[in-house]
């Protein structure tokens, strides 16, 4: 939500490339959110399965 209001504010502003760059390192950082989530639940899965 705050990568969305300051790109806006950014493309605004004029500064269409700084908008570009502050949406990547939000994507980045999501990403690494979303991974690290993947990988707890892979490894409570195996967890749960193990025989």
């Amino acid at each position: 939500m705050l990568v969305a209001v300051l790109n806006q504010v950014l493309l605004r502003a004029g500064r269409e490339e700084q908008a570009m760059l502050t949406t990547l390192a939000g994507l980045v950082v999501v990403l690494f959110w979303v991974i690290q989530y993947v990988s707890t639940l892979f490894e409570t899965m195996e967890t749960m399965f193990r025989f």
